[in-house]
């Protein structure tokens, strides 16, 4: 793993959410993005290195809409950016860890991206980002 890539926050309403983030920041998003696979669109604003992606559920029964309900706005998932998802993805796998999906998928921000299980990372879901070249 190479560096933190993201950390995302799960929020009821993206343009509020924004315009705190933009206010606590200074700066204003660089990306908005809907995801279709994943039911959510995504703001991206880059601090240093990393990011804060703020994700809003665009249908009532995504993943994001879900973890809102029960467990209100706040920490979502950390993403940690990998040179190879596929060796990343193949050495956690040998060291123990659920992977939540078996293959990456397409993610926001022009990224492949997989997911730990939260119960294997100390309660918190993970995210591994590869960028698409």
């Amino acid at each position: 793993m190479e560096k933190i890539e993201h950390i995302g926050i799960a929020v009821k309403d993206l343009n509020q959410a924004n315009k705190t983030f933009q206010k606590l920041l200074g700066i204003h998003p660089y990306k908005t993005e809907v995801v279709i696979t994943e039911n959510v669109i995504t703001s991206f604003f880059e601090i240093g290195e990393s990011k804060v992606e703020l994700l809003e559920s665009s249908d009532p029964n995504s993943v994001i809409a879900k973890f809102l309900e029960k467990r209100g706005e706040g920490l979502h998932h950390i993403a940690y950016s990998v040179n190879n998802i596929y060796d990343e993805m193949k050495r956690l796998k040998t060291e123990g860890f659920v992977l939540i999906n078996e293959e990456p998928k397409r993610g926001a921000d022009n990224k492949l991206v997989c997911f730990l299980h939260p119960r294997d990372t100390n309660g918190v879901l993970m995210e591994l980002c590869q960028e698409i070249i």
